[in-house]
Formats: structure tokens, sequence, C-alpha cells
């Protein structure tokens, strides 16, 4: 199976019980291009349902100027803790936030230069 994605294609690589590692047209034996997703079931106690967790991670190797290495790895981490039984529309309203924030520049600004206040 592969994932496709701002014109991006990923090819399942490794299989788990819960995650699947994914790499991308630029992995190299030296160059990272890896995705991977994965997942822990809901762990329902006597008085709570539990929250399920999933996790998005994308690592990638880039060339690096004025840097004292000519190349290093980012890491972007999406992590999510769902309460068991929210309501579909809940979570297509948590994505399409989390994803405004993500494409929106005072979120860039705050990769490039570690601003937190705005």
């Amino acid at each position: 199976m592969a994932l496709v994605f701002n014109t991006k294609t990923y090819t399942a690589d490794s299989f788990n019980a819960n995650n699947v590692a994914y790499i991308g047209a630029a992995k190299t034996v030296t160059v990272k291009d890896d995705l991977r997703l994965a997942r822990t079931a809901a762990k329902a106690t006597a008085t709570y349902s539990g929250n399920g967790r999933t996790e998005a991670k994308m690592t990638r190797t880039h060339t690096l100027t004025g840097a004292l290495t000519p190349s290093g790895d980012s890491i972007f981490r999406i992590e999510v803790s769902l309460p068991a039984g929210i309501a579909s529309a809940d979570v297509d309203a948590l994505c399409a936030d989390m994803s405004a924030l993500v494409a929106h520049a005072d979120f860039k600004t705050h990769l490039k230069t570690q601003k937190i206040n705005y």
C-alpha cells in the first residue's frame, strides 16, 4: 500500500502489529525520507473508556548551510490522543483546525525561530 499526498508517494516498507514504516522516493542508504504510522488501543478502566493514541512521524535528511555538518535530519511528529467514543465530526474538526495551524505563517515562524509568544 502507498500513501500519496502533496505529490509525494510513500510506500509501505515494514509492517508490525501496531505500526507501519513507509519510505519516500528520496530514501537511500544515507538519506532518510521516512514516514511511520503507529497506534495504541484505548485501555479502559472501570470508570473511563480510555483514549486511543496515534502517531505520524516523518523523518528527512537535508543539506545544511552555515552549519557544522553538511547534512542533518529533521523529524516532524504528530501525536494524538482521542477519547474512546469521540464523534467523527469532532475528529474532523480537530484535524481541520490543526491543519490550518500547521499551514499558518505563525506556525512556520515558530518552527524557524522557536518563537512561542504571539
